[in-house]
């Protein structure tokens, strides 16, 4: 075969024992496709603390499959490093993401690898429809993705999840990259590189339920924002600003009022004790953001692993096969 290009798939699992039995099936007829046209596959399922019977799914799968491997973490680390364990371990010239339910289809996986032919570092999964999901989840998306690029300065592709595809060398730029509160869909672009998009339709999921409700989607846009930008520090300085003028020109009202026109100070009574309740909610705000920031930077500078491992399960037969059968080649050797 020329040109051989050694391929890992990367994905996440937690809590996903009714839908993994249907992953592997799923995957079967593209891993052969992609092993017959482009070299060996290996597939990474990262176990980030399951409390179901997803670790055991994963462990018989690497017994009866020796191109999977199961790489068990110490406890639920989040979806985010659950990643970043799997990309970091992984060992092929390119590396895909996706996720186990199956919403991101593995039909499209060589279309990825394809459009890392013509010579793309990164190529994104995007989303021309996005299944059964509620309107109101889909204009908050709309809104976060636009937000997310303009206060980062990193373009951000809409509707764009974590389903992408990243040459050897993006991916080792993106492991130095070692933050705590990590939000993949703006590191990536970040890194630079050439990137580019493959469209698909994505599907619902086949399987249990989603672990990305309200609360968790509300926290990861707030990573994201907060990881890429300090507009909200920003945000926080330029209202005091506007808020300190309203209470200035307040000041300069009553004192007008008071000397020109003879009028009480005690009128302003209701006025003053609004604008007290105003400004100390507002400083309390305030104070939230700067803690938000504060408590990230106290965390980082911790400098705590990412993640950590504590089993990885392979079969007996990729045992035995030489590490060098996946061994990363340069870029100008994987697109021949």
């Amino acid at each position: 075969m020329a040109n051989i290009l050694t391929i890992s798939i990367v994905i996440p699992v937690y809590n996903e024992a009714p839908v993994l039995p249907l992953l592997f099936a799923g995957l079967e007829a593209t891993l052969a496709q992609l092993e017959q046209t482009q070299g060996p596959v290996e597939v990474l399922l990262v176990n980030d603390g399951s409390s179901d019977a997803s670790w055991s799914l994963i462990s018989a799968q690497c017994q009866r499959d020796a191109r999977y491997v199961g790489v068990n973490l110490s406890r639920n680390f989040g979806h985010q490093r659950a990643l970043a364990a799997g990309l970091e371990s992984a060992r092929g010239d390119v590396v895909i993401s996706m996720d186990a339910d199956l919403q991101d289809p593995p039909a499209v996986l060589p279309q990825l690898v394809a459009k890392h032919r013509e010579g793309y570092d990164v190529v994104y999964a995007t989303r021309s429809t996005r299944g059964k999901e509620g309107w109101c989840k889909r204009i908050t998306a709309n809104m976060f993705y636009r937000i997310i690029e303009k206060v980062s300065g990193v373009t951000v592709h809409k509707d764009t999840g974590d389903f992408r595809l990243m040459s050897r060398r993006a991916l080792v730029e993106l492991s130095r990259m070692r933050e705590v509160h990590r939000f993949l869909r703006g590191m990536v672009p970040w890194i630079g590189f050439p990137q580019t998009q493959v469209f698909y339709d994505r599907g619902d999921r086949q399987a249990g339920e989603t672990h990305y409700p309200l609360p968790k989607m509300l926290a990861l846009a707030f990573d994201g924002i907060a990881s890429m930008s300090t507009a909200p520090l920003r945000l926080a300085y330029l209202l005091c600003l506007l808020l300190f003028s309203v209470f200035l020109g307040y000041i300069l009202w009553v004192l007008f009022d008071h000397f020109v026109y003879g009028s009480e100070l005690v009128q302003g009574w209701t006025s003053l004790m609004s604008a007290i309740t105003i400004f100390g909610t507002i400083e309390l705000l305030m104070f939230g953001i700067f803690g938000e920031y504060l408590g990230r930077t106290y965390e980082q500078v911790k400098q705590r692993p990412l993640y950590i491992i504590a089993d990885v399960e392979r079969s007996a037969t990729t045992k035995d096969i030489p590490l060098e059968r996946l061994q990363p080649k340069t870029d100008a050797e994987s697109r021949g």
